[in-house]
């Protein structure tokens, strides 16, 4: 799922790999020139971490991130191990009461950095995603998500039906989202043990991943869109399931 090395742009996310991961940071590249306090600062602290910092031209900063908007400013990494079901497991296990988002045929980097955003916003504790057909933590991924790519552990496990079983065994209830089904989510439980899975807009879940979903609900539409973006849905029902558990705190 990645390279033997990353690459992370934009302000938000190099200041979250560097407070989170900094022992993966290789070196920095800043845009020559460049004068600002936000940018200066996150500079200095760059270098003061005895991470090496490069000054080049916004050419150069361009290529290395294809055209994306890198704010003056890109760092290479070590590539980071991918997480799997031996590690999902590891990490359950450690969890007392787990918020989980589950991503089933997402594989736009864009809609995967705002399904990251929104679950480091709600408190979700980790994502999981099929190894196969789901976008990568990319350098676009990671840019969109404004550090939530470096806060909240993503896990690509082999099987998603049987890794979802397993999630049953832990009495972990899990809420699919489709637009199909009459159950509205505002009118659903969504407190306690939960994985919540959301399928990409156009094709929605695969069918062995809507048959161990415990339940389906919908997010009601009053207008002529039939369906909003994976992403904004997500975050829609991850913040009323955050809502709902902070109502029982």
């Amino acid at each position: 799922m990645s390279a033997k090395n990353d690459y992370v742009y934009g302000i938000h996310s190099i200041r979250s790999a560097i407070e989170v991961e900094p022992e993966r940071v290789i070196e920095v590249y800043v845009l020559k020139g460049r004068e600002d306090s936000k940018f200066n600062a996150l500079v200095k602290e760059i270098m003061e971490l005895g991470i090496r910092v490069n000054e080049v031209s916004r050419k150069a900063l361009d290529e290395k991130v294809f055209g994306g908007v890198h704010q003056g400013i890109v760092a290479k990494l070590k590539s980071a191990k991918v997480k799997g079901d031996n590690e999902l497991n590891e990490f359950l296990d450690t969890i007392k009461e787990p918020f989980l988002l589950i991503l089933d045929n997402v594989t736009d980097p864009h809609n995967f950095g705002a399904c990251l955003r929104s679950a480091d916003g709600a408190g979700v504790n980790a994502v999981i995603m099929p190894r196969d057909k789901s976008a990568a933590l990319t350098a676009v991924a990671k840019k969109v998500a404004c550090g939530a790519g470096e806060t909240v552990p993503v896990f690509y496990v082999t099987n998603l039906a049987r890794a979802m079983k397993e999630l049953k065994d832990r009495d972990i209830r899990i809420i699919g989202t489709a637009g199909e089904t009459e159950k509205n989510i505002y009118d659903t439980d969504l407190s306690g043990p939960l994985a919540m899975v959301m399928g990409a807009e156009d094709v929605g879940m695969r069918r062995l991943t809507r048959e161990n979903c415990d339940e389906l609900v919908k997010i009601p539409m009053l207008g002529k869109v039939s369906s909003l973006n994976v992403s904004v849905a997500t975050g829609v029902c991850l913040f009323e399931a955050l809502r709902q558990r902070l109502a029982q705190m």
